[in-house]
């Protein structure tokens, strides 16, 4: 695993982490966008994943 894709695994969860944070103390409608962020950075890392399994 690279630096990078470390990295954004680790972005994932950590926004995912704030989002609940966020729809318990706001709502989901708050917290929607840093769910989205934490989805969007997992599958990009998903998709740098099987990138470098294909080369």
């Amino acid at each position: 695993m690279k630096l990078l894709d470390s990295i954004l695994l680790s972005l994932s969860v950590a926004f995912f982490v704030i989002g609940i944070y966020e729809t318990m103390t706001l709502g989901i409608g708050q917290a929607y966008y840093i769910f989205m962020l934490s989805l969007g950075l997992l599958f990009y890392y998903g998709y740098r994943k099987n990138k470098h399994k294909e080369d």
